[in-house]
């Protein structure tokens, strides 16, 4: 195993986070201060440290969370709001989120300690879908969703859904494959639709479903993204 994808699985940092423990000389495998990236550790066999303190490896952990608005995805906010860490048990804490949603969005958010997947599921490269459902100021009709499909110019290149449907006469679900900042809202925004309220009820093959606002469960087995033997992490709309 990688040892960033180890630091990250056992709750020690995100992938980031790890990589620059390691640049910076604070971990340590059977005593020995590694700094190259890519080195790869034993979990079964290696002592790992970081700053002098052994790491304990961890059993892998998916939680999805119905983030309320209001809730911001950092561990600490300097304008002292809410975290969606409130929304936790404390031995769920240690969980990473993968990705951001912004403070007035509402809907799914996954947490897990394995970096990996994580990254995999971050990534522009694995394409890998999150489904929106926003209230829209006016009344959007075919040619919106049409212009959404076909893409829509930003200042950082062009956003385009991979699905767009009506919901009622003030709504509109969006298949992204993509995470860029507030890039749902710009979209709309672009086409005249400016978002009232905006909800993410899908990411991957993981769906919201009835989970309440606040509410939190652990991943069943079926839905655990594979590991794979890099790792990662980042940051979403």
């Amino acid at each position: 195993m990688r040892l960033q994808k180890f630091l990250a699985q056992a709750g020690v940092a995100s992938r980031r986070g790890a990589e620059e423990l390691i640049g910076a000389g604070r971990v340590a495998v059977n005593g020995q201060i590694i700094t190259v990236l890519g080195s790869r550790v034993n979990p079964a066999n290696d002592v790992v440290a970081v700053d002098g303190r052994p790491v304990q490896a961890k059993a892998v952990e998916w939680v999805a969370l119905h983030k309320p608005a209001g809730y911001v995805s950092t561990r600490q906010d300097p304008q002292r709001r809410h975290t969606l860490y409130e929304l936790l048990p404390p031995e769920l804490r240690h969980l990473f989120s993968v990705g951001r949603l912004d403070a007035d969005t509402e809907g799914l958010i996954l947490l897990t300690n394995d970096g990996a997947a994580a990254h995999q599921l971050l990534h522009p490269r694995f394409q890998v879908e999150r489904e929106y459902e926003a209230e829209v100021a006016g009344t959007p009709g075919p040619a919106v969703l049409q212009r959404l499909v076909a893409g829509i110019p930003l200042e950082d290149g062009v956003a385009r859904a991979v699905r767009a449907s009506l919901l009622g006469r003030h709504g509109i679900r969006l298949t992204l494959r993509e995470g860029r900042k507030r890039e749902v809202r710009r979209m709309l925004a672009a086409v005249g639709h400016p978002v009232l309220r905006l909800r993410r009820t899908r990411y991957g093959r993981i769906g919201l479903g009835t989970l309440p606002p606040g509410g939190w469960r652990r991943l069943e087995p079926n839905e655990i993204p594979p590991s794979p033997g890099h790792s990662g992490g980042g940051q979403e709309t």
